[in-house]
């Protein structure tokens, strides 16, 4: 879906510990870094930090 686009495909994992992950886009060129949403983790249900995984 990205094929030749300035966006990458990438995985949010929980800092929750449970190891749930979510697969998001992002544009490089606004967001070069690793990238934190706050996002439902349905296994703990709670609202926690999701960081990118590699």
């Amino acid at each position: 879906m990205a094929g030749n686009s300035k966006r990458d495909i990438i995985q949010i994992e929980s800092t929750a510990g449970t190891g749930y992950r979510y697969t998001v886009m992002k544009s490089r060129r606004l967001h070069p870094s690793r990238v934190e949403y706050k996002k439902y983790d349905p296994i703990i249900r709670k609202h926690v930090i999701f960081k990118e995984t590699k």
